[in-house]
């Protein structure tokens, strides 16, 4: 495959960066670990010098992933770029990805620097970079809003003393298809070195035109895109990892090109990434969506039936969808349920296994079926959150026509068990008024959302919660086949991120975002 696309993931960082979606470091090393079975060419794991918290899962990223490229991002300073050299000095091919403004906009305002220092700043710390490794990226952030003239000769710049690929950024989502090839077109044709460097694309989907965007640089010239798995990102979310590289495929007609993705990897690492941040996927959403292979019209049913290929362009199985086939049961042992959950994305450690496998089986007593979205939510309750500072015991509520509705909680705040009872409106904020009381929580309820993970009366409830504080927000996710338990799950995992991100901000070192 000489000439491909690669895909750089950009989940763990710009990803990480969309509202609620801030995951700890072991939530980070799962997901990189299910985007190296994934087959993505580039990880970005993060931006080192951000926190002690961001080098520390950068450094563990690349520690542990092997099978791809892992890059940190680092501002044209040097001490961005030494902090990503030092936590990426583990890994087995790492990647310096450096950005600097070169928009008139914001070399003016946010800069305050001259074309001619940008270019300086720009040179000098691709060099530096270079000291600790060849594989350096170079970011001209906010590409789309910048002379054309001025991205030609700094990319000439960089390419000259070792970037080995050039990013082109539509930072704030501003470009459209037509305009963004153009100025791919306007680079291979104007910058003399070119042929030196891979040329890369980071679309944001403001005006909800990232993925056409990324399709129309491929057209012009790119042979990089970054993306997100869900799409998710800062403000409207940038391109869609799975869109971007089911429409290569299905269009490989048309594009001519292909990716390395296991595209049968696709849907896992989505319900992965949900499980992890708690962000639902929208139901309309493309390829990865729950309607995305439903069919309700009567029209298409028929179609369907006698041929699946007169409505669907792509096959679930394509991007690893089982269409909810049963694939666990209480009598199913150990090794089943851990190869299951590793074909799901999960390699567990043997305590996490062990606590994993004792709810497996309280699970399995309540559901006749258990499911795969089932088998990933029971593990993002019970390992990914296995050292939250608060965790739930125990909730019972009454509630009824003519009555007050009470609740009982009992949690475990760090080392010590705390148990409350008050009353509410209802049976949900009876709940969340006496689990605010333990916690002394002072945050504020943005949205409570309660979706069936699966078809039945008997199907786990998934509930999402956003809470907010201090300006910081945080969305909890859990899940139960009682409602008012999915609900005070959902609750704690909310208020336990919200805590993590306020301990992040207070050691934030950087106020700038990145391409």
């Amino acid at each position: 495959m000489a000439d491909y696309i690669r895909i750089f993931d950009t989940t763990l960082r710009d990803g990480e960066q969309s509202p609620g979606s801030s995951m700890n470091i072991e939530e980070k090393v799962i997901m990189a670990r299910q985007l190296e079975k994934l087959g993505v060419d580039v990880i970005e794991a993060g931006f080192p010098v951000a926190s002690p918290g961001d080098f520390e899962a950068v450094k563990k990223i690349a520690d542990t992933v092997r099978d791809c490229e892992i890059a940190g991002l680092a501002r044209c300073e040097a001490e961005d770029i030494e902090a990503a050299g030092g936590a990426l000095k583990g890994a087995a091919n790492p990647r310096i990805h450096v950005f600097i403004a070169t928009s008139d906009i914001h070399m003016r305002f946010k800069l305050q620097k001259s074309p001619e220092q940008v270019l300086e700043d720009a040179v000098r710390s691709v060099e530096l970079a270079r000291k600790y490794t060849d594989n350096v990226e170079f970011s001209a952030e906010d590409a789309t809003r910048s002379d054309p003239e001025f991205l030609y000769k700094i990319f000439e710049a960089v390419i000259t003393v070792g970037a080995r690929v050039i990013n082109v950024p539509d930072t704030v989502g501003y470009a459209v298809p037509d305009q963004f090839a153009e100025l791919i077109r306007g680079i291979r044709a104007h910058v003399p070195n070119i042929d030196r460097a891979v040329i890369s694309v980071h679309c944001h989907n403001d005006l909800g035109l990232a993925v056409a965007n990324s399709q129309a640089a491929i057209r012009a010239g790119a042979r990089q895109v970054e993306c997100t798995v869900n799409g998710i990102g800062e403000r409207a979310g940038n391109t869609s990892m799975e869109e971007i590289v089911m429409a290569l495929r299905t269009r490989h007609d048309f594009f001519g090109l292909a990716t390395r993705i296991v595209t049968e990897e696709i849907y896992p690492s989505s319900r992965l990434l949900t499980s992890i941040t708690g962000v639902a996927v929208q139901p309309n959403k493309a390829v990865v969506g729950a309607n995305a292979f439903a069919h309700e019209a009567g029209i298409h049913q028929d179609g369907v039936l006698k041929n699946v290929m007169t409505y669907e362009i792509m096959t679930p199985q394509s991007i690893g969808r089982s269409s909810n086939e049963l694939v666990m049961g209480k009598h199913s042992g150990r090794h089943a349920f851990r190869e299951r959950l590793h074909s799901l994305g999960f390699d567990l450690q043997p305590d996490q296994l062990d606590n994993a496998f004792q709810r497996f089986k309280v699970l399995a007593d309540k559901k006749k079926v258990i499911y795969d979205e089932d088998l990933e939510v029971l593990v993002a309750d019970a390992v990914l959150r296995m050292d939250d500072k608060y965790r739930l015991i125990h909730v019972n509520v009454s509630s009824g026509t003519g009555a007050i509705p009470a609740a009982t909680v009992e949690m475990a705040v760090e080392e010590r068990v705390v148990k409350e009872a008050g009353f509410g409106d209802g049976p949900v904020d009876a709940v969340f008024k006496v689990i605010a009381r333990i916690t002394e929580s002072k945050s504020d309820l943005l949205r409570y959302q309660v979706n069936a993970i699966t078809g039945g009366t008997d199907a786990q409830g998934e509930v999402s919660v956003t809470v907010t504080e201090d300006g910081i927000t945080a969305i909890g996710h859990g899940a139960h086949t009682d409602i008012i338990v999915a609900s005070a799950k959902a609750y704690i995992s909310a208020l336990n991120k919200l805590g993590w991100r306020k301990s992040q901000k207070s050691t934030q070192r950087t106020d700038e975002k990145g391409p």
